[in-house]
């Protein structure tokens, strides 16, 4: 019977706020791994992380502007795995969720379960249920639709203008080399020109950001969607596009729910 190799690989998320959103057993497996790689969102973060473990690397140092950054997750990936192999506990902390716009902790865990090692994901809160509880939506209530920006602006979707609509990163639209931090309001410019095929130039939407700090102020600010390229955004900046329309009941599928119940209480 083959035994599973020593070594194991957790994912763990740090949340997005500062020391308050980290939970119990993310931190646990900070505190106790052999070697902890941390890719997170401000200094005082990492300096936080730090604090819990003797043994913490930054993978910050990997980041450059102009460089393809799908190489530095690339480099991530196998630089973890190759502390995995020599046996150790290793922890991947990455900021908000693990598995939310972070592709090096599902390749990581891929290659390591490939490989024998026993590996998993620790969710944590994400930008996105920050939002929800800043801008006060539910998105059970009527549906939303999420995409990153620059995939939006790359492939054909059909967006349903009665829920909502989310885009990531923003202030990276438009960057298919991955290589920029922000990009020109150019590809805002671009940006609110696809969403004008669905939404009236006046409709307001807002840009949020939510609080890194706990000193920081929550970013929300409501704007026409023709403004858009108007506005100072950063990487994590994220576009909230309200619904422009109440929803309509299909009557064919409201008769044929009302058929079944009805066929099911007989």
């Amino acid at each position: 019977m083959n035994q599973k190799p020593s070594g194991s690989l957790v994912l763990v998320g740090t949340g997005i706020t500062l020391g308050s959103h980290i939970t119990p057993i993310c931190r646990s497996h900070i505190e106790t791994a052999d070697i902890v790689y941390c890719v997170v969102a401000t200094s005082l973060m990492e300096e936080w992380i730090f604090s819990m473990n003797a043994n913490v690397v930054s993978f910050q140092y990997l980041y450059k502007e102009g460089k393809d950054r799908r190489q530095t997750y690339n480099a991530m990936v196998n630089i973890m795995l190759a502390s995995l192999r020599e046996g150790k506990h290793v922890v991947g902390a990455y900021y908000g969720h693990p598995g939310i716009f972070a592709l090096p902790p599902h390749k990581a865990i891929a290659k390591a379960r490939k490989e024998g090692f026993h590996a998993y994901m620790e969710p944590g809160i994400s930008a996105e249920a920050c939002l929800y509880a800043d801008i006060g939506i539910d998105p059970g209530s009527i549906g939303t639709a999420q995409y990153e920006a620059t995939q939006f602006m790359l492939y054909h979707r059909v967006i349903d203008t009665a829920g909502y609509l989310i885009l990531w990163q923003i202030g990276m639209a438009g960057d298919r080399a991955a290589e920029q931090f922000t990009t020109a309001n150019a590809y805002r410019t671009m940006l609110k020109k696809l969403l004008f095929e669905y939404y009236p130039s006046d409709h307001r939407v807002a840009i949020y950001e939510a609080r890194a700090l706990p000193t920081d102020n929550i970013r929300i600010d409501w704007i026409p969607l023709n403004h858009l390229d108007k506005c100072q955004v950063h990487q994590y900046s994220t576009l909230l596009v309200p619904p422009a329309r109440s929803m309509k009941i299909d009557v064919e599928r409201e008769a044929a729910l009302r058929a079944l119940h009805q066929s099911l209480s007989d």
